[in-house]
């Protein structure tokens, strides 16, 4: 039986990993020259850059995919325990990072953000020490809020509004419906650390004030399993996922864009690409954007009037600014920078309700700066570093103009990046290259340059959220952020495992090992 996954993506490459373990020939399609999608690796000059993700997490489920084998796909909804290396050690190195991030105030201050307890706390007590206490009462609500929606729930596929309902009753008793940014509010004074543990959820797409208080499970996601960089950066681990999916005897085809995917009497026949070819399947994954999945792909008589509703009324996540730059070593940049860096603007409501509400372009910025030279120098020519500053911005809904804007937008992220915190930058840069959300719209196929899919606000999430099996098209199934159970390397994973499971399902393999347990995964 053949399946195509439409998307080389992590989500991509992960679903199609485990359908050919299960025996499906699996042919992966992608528009781009190589593999990754938006973790697709930019090298120019001696600079490699990655240009999407490169917080990693949960290495468990990196260990889980390289683990898969022949007839064992390793569909058993579970967490397993340790950090896990075996497997993962024999395609790409992983070394943890301490600390996960360094985050710079306006007024000088910075705060450690690490996974160790004592040294979190001494952070705390550095900068806000009226504020111990409530962290102390936040890291107590933020675990019960992981155990239930992250170790619990995580695998969980909401098919219906009832799957919902179930659990919304535990939802609103751990009161993880409320916004992120209120519920951190509570229990911490100083605005620095309401900042501090709200602002992750950006790393999906999700505004603080507004996405549910669910998100603070991010919190204990990194304290239990690290932030992590892969040596080489984040397309080493695509590479590793390419060719475990290579090592099992699937087949790729890059620069080979698909343009629709084939329907006959409500079931999937394959799809026909860009050029005309066309190639059957009788199983289709889209790993795609969801919004150009059934908007641009389906056709329209495929599609139900609750779809077309929904496809007006989705409400995506910000759009993305990503300037990368190479540029000659002084030295000292280790001094005051990390390898993953958070630069807070003097406003923050009020910067966030302008990106997300009012889809304005800010006067001001707040930027992720990665340095990921300092962990890895391979990754820029002798003496240099090779970096990225990652800018929130509106997405194309905006009407903004990034032809015009994008090389202004350019000079001033590199002017305050010297101002505040590489001192000659100018004269030491060797290479400038930037992104807009043009490109997700235009190269990624991103619905409106989206950076991130759909807004993880609380009616876009769990049932709300678009579901990994079609209910208009049998045979259709889709993975990745746009679908659930979100964004985020760790999340696109379970996103794979989780639609696998329903592929095998469908297909009425109960000898797939654990396929349909739903029991409480071991901690």
């Amino acid at each position: 039986m053949r399946a195509v996954v439409i998307g080389a993506g992590v989500g991509g490459l992960s679903a199609a990993i485990r359908l050919q373990a299960m025996g499906l020939e699996v042919l992966l399609l992608d528009k781009l020259p190589g593999p990754g999608g938006r973790a697709f690796v930019h090298r120019a000059e001696g600079f490699t850059f990655d240009m999407g993700p490169t917080v990693i997490t949960v290495p468990p489920f990196i260990e889980d995919l390289f683990a898969t084998a022949p007839g064992n796909p390793r569909l058993h909804p579970d967490f397993p325990e340790g950090q896990g290396t075996s497997y993962t050690d024999q395609y790409v190195t992983l070394i943890p990072l301490d600390p996960f991030y360094r985050i710079h105030f306006p007024d000088g201050s910075h705060f450690d953000y690490t996974n160790r307890r004592e040294q979190l706390l001494e952070e705390i007590r550095r900068l806000a020490p009226e504020d111990l206490d409530g962290y102390l009462a936040f890291e107590r609500h933020a675990r019960a809020i992981f155990e239930k929606g992250f170790l619990e729930l995580g695998f969980t596929h909401f098919s219906s509004l009832w799957d919902m309902l179930r659990i919304a009753p535990e939802l609103f008793r751990l009161d993880a419906v409320r916004p992120l940014y209120t519920l951190v509010s509570r229990y911490f004074k100083d605005p620095r650390l309401r900042e501090v543990f709200s602002f992750e959820s950006l790393l999906i797409g999700g505004n603080p004030l507004k996405v549910p208080a669910l998100y603070a499970m991010i919190h204990f996601v990194e304290r239990n399993w690290g932030v992590h960089f892969a040596l080489g950066g984040t397309g080493a681990l695509v590479r590793g996922l390419e060719r475990k999916f290579l090592e099992l005897g699937g087949k790729v085809r890059y620069q080979a864009p698909v343009r629709r995917i084939l329907v006959r009497s409500r079931k999937v026949e394959g799809v026909v690409l860009e050029s005309g070819e066309k190639i059957p399947a009788e199983i289709v994954v889209s790993n795609a954007d969801y919004v150009h999945t059934y908007a641009q792909l389906l056709p329209p008589e495929a599609r139900s009037l609750l779809t077309e509703l929904r496809l007006k009324t989705t409400r995506l996540s910000m759009g993305l600014f990503v300037l990368y730059f190479g540029f000659k070593a002084r030295g000292d940049e280790g001094e005051r920078l990390r390898h993953h860096n958070v630069l807070l603007a003097e406003r923050y409501e009020g910067l966030l309700r302008e990106i997300f509400d009012r889809k304005v372009l800010p006067e001001d910025f707040a930027h992720y700066l990665h340095l990921p030279t300092l962990t890895d120098p391979s990754l820029a020519p002798p003496g240099h570093h090779a970096a990225y500053t990652l800018i929130p911005v509106p997405h194309n809904g905006s009407g903004l103009d990034w032809k015009k804007l994008g090389p202004v937008y350019a000079e001033k992220a590199l002017d305050y990046l010297e101002k505040n915190f590489l001192p000659g930058l100018r004269e030491r840069l060797a290479y400038v290259h930037y992104i807009t959300p043009d490109y997700f719209e235009w190269t990624l196929n991103s619905h409106l340059g989206s950076g991130f899919g759909p807004e993880p606000v609380l009616w876009q999430s769990a049932s709300f959220r678009p579901q990994n099996r079609s209910k208009e098209v049998r045979g259709l199934y889709l993975v990745g952020q746009s679908y659930q159970p979100g964004a985020g390397l760790p999340s696109v994973m379970m996103s794979a495992k989780m639609t696998a499971r329903l592929v095998a399902e469908d297909l009425g393999w109960k000898d797939v090992p654990a396929s349909v347990n739903t029991s409480r995964p071991a901690y």
